[in-house]
């Protein structure tokens, strides 16, 4: 039987006052410590269905949109698209579902969201996931991201939608029909005009056109992160690259890495071998 899948909205604080942060919580036994699943830059918290839907035969999973995305409020000054402004919003969310505790799945971005939190003295994650995000991101992959992240196509049609997200997330990895049609579903939003577009403020990408993009080095933030740690990598990823992720093996929580053949950034955790890999290192 599959778990009840309820949608929420609670205040979160940004530099510029409150917003509305969307979540969706999966029930599960209360007697295991929640798991909290992040999404990627563009993407939000309905990516996790599959994986919550699997995870929460055995723990409560939260699912949230960060601001901007899905049906969280979209921010009214673009610079609060940051970090300070996610990791603020994740803190609500575990202060709202009462949490000391919890595990962490994080996909690209909600990866690095993860290791800040991690890395933070007291922290309340016990168990880290991260999805195809590393200690280093390399220019280059960050300038591939530039070249769709913050546009805002208008499509006719769900079809036409749909086309596009299998064009831009080609390194998703190869999904079923019915899993570019989920995904396509929950990335679309009504325009004032009745076309379709994309479930996110296109101002979200505002960072990656300042300037030309430069390396991101995160390993201080890795380094300082003690709890167990599962790594994830699509084998052709341009995001997480080989070197890099060996090297995560090897230092600060030495993570236990994973890849995943024909895949690149990122591992859309539908696969039933990428949700096993999760299942069993939450011990669900």
């Amino acid at each position: 039987m599959l778990a009840a899948m309820i949608e929420h909205a609670m205040p979160c604080l940004t530099a510029h006052g409150f917003v509305s942060l969307a979540y969706v919580a999966w029930e599960g036994p209360t007697r295991r410590r929640p798991v909290v699943c992040v999404h990627g830059l563009t993407r939000n918290g309905r990516d996790f269905d599959r994986l919550a839907a699997a995870l929460a035969t055995g723990a409560p999973v939260f699912c949230p949109d960060m601001p901007g995305r899905g049906k969280s409020q979209w921010l009214d000054h673009a610079e609060d698209y940051a970090y300070p402004t996610y990791v603020s919003a994740c803190a609500a969310l575990l202060a709202r579902i009462g949490a000391d505790e919890v595990d962490w799945v994080g996909t690209s971005m909600g990866g690095i969201i993860g290791m800040f939190m991690a890395a933070l003295p007291g922290t309340p994650i016990r168990r880290l996931v991260l999805n195809d995000l590393g200690a280093f991101i390399p220019a280059t992959a960050l300038s591939r991201l530039a070249t769709y992240v913050g546009s805002d196509p208008s499509f006719a049609s769900d079809a036409e939608l749909e086309t596009d997200l299998r064009r831009i997330a080609a390194p998703f990895g190869r999904l079923s029909d019915a899993d570019w049609k989920h995904l396509a579903r929950i990335s679309t939003r009504r325009k004032a005009d009745g076309t379709l577009g994309y479930a996110y403020d296109p101002r979200i990408g505002n960072a990656l056109r300042q300037g030309e993009p430069k390396d991101v080095d995160l390993w201080a933030t890795y380094d300082a992160i003690g709890v167990p740690t599962l790594l994830l990598r699509g084998a052709e990823s341009d995001l997480l690259r080989a070197e890099d992720a060996r090297a995560m093996t090897q230092r600060g929580p030495r993570a236990r890495l994973v890849e995943f053949a024909g895949v690149g950034h990122a591992p859309a955790l539908m696969a039933d071998d990428q949700i096993a890999h999760v299942r069993a290192f939450l011990d669900l």
